[in-house]
């Protein structure tokens, strides 16, 4: 297996990596959790080691950014925080499992290996693209041509959805479900007020169109 550890103490950190080692499996190690949000979302892992408290970014804002961008590979709590409304946080959190300090490393290896035996999940990018406009799933930022563009929440999610399915017809049911989480047609131009904004939004300095109208069935968005 190939596992990031995000640990900011040395000790507990050799002791772990030099477990992983003798058993026949590569590990990396960072001490702060801003560059292990980094290289968890920029490489490939098999499974993820974090520790709760860390320097730069705590252990459970770093998971929660991780799941946000869609990034699901799995993870495992390793802390001195063993509480059960502790263990609650972490895995609602988006972690996948939980063990406390102290700990036997066969336990954590085991553990380790049944997260890895779960079905594969699908890796999501974490940077959408349609032509020259790009939106930072991470940052939640949207720019085109380099220029940041400002949108609201809805807004942003509506776009989202629209260049998660560019190149394909999205009706206007289809948005209502996945943007707004209606099951139904609330009869009001609550779609065409919000695309013609988005629109007017990221057409801004260029004359070249990218969200489409096709009459009669939804919207397309593409280059």
């Amino acid at each position: 297996m190939h596992i990031l550890l995000i640990e900011d103490d040395p000790e507990a950190a050799s002791y772990i990596l030099k477990g992983l080692t003798c058993l026949g499996h590569v590990g990396e190690h960072v001490a702060d959790g801003r560059e292990g949000l980094i290289r968890a979302v920029t490489r490939n892992y098999d499974a993820l080691i974090i520790d709760r408290m860390l320097p730069g970014l705590d252990g459970m804002a770093l998971v929660k950014s991780l799941r946000g961008a869609g990034v699901k590979t799995p993870a495992i709590f390793l802390t001195a925080l063993g509480g059960v409304p502790d263990r609650v946080e972490g895995l609602k959190s988006g972690g996948d499992d939980y063990l406390t300090k102290p700990f036997a490393f066969s336990e954590l290896e085991a553990r380790l290996c049944a997260l890895v035996r779960r079905p594969p999940l699908v890796i999501r990018e974490t940077v959408l693209r349609v032509g020259d406009l790009e939106m930072d799933l991470l940052e939640r930022c949207v720019s085109r041509a380099g220029k940041k563009i400002d949108l609201l929440p809805r807004e942003f999610n509506l776009l989202k959805y629209l260049m998660q399915n560019a190149e394909r017809v999205v009706t206007k049911m289809m948005i209502l479900e996945h943007v707004w989480k209606f099951h139904f047609d609330p009869r009001s131009k609550i779609i065409e007020t919000h695309i013609s904004r988005l629109r007017a939004k990221i057409g801004r300095g260029s004359n070249r169109e990218l969200i489409h109208t096709i009459r009669g069935a939804g919207y397309v968005i593409r280059a």
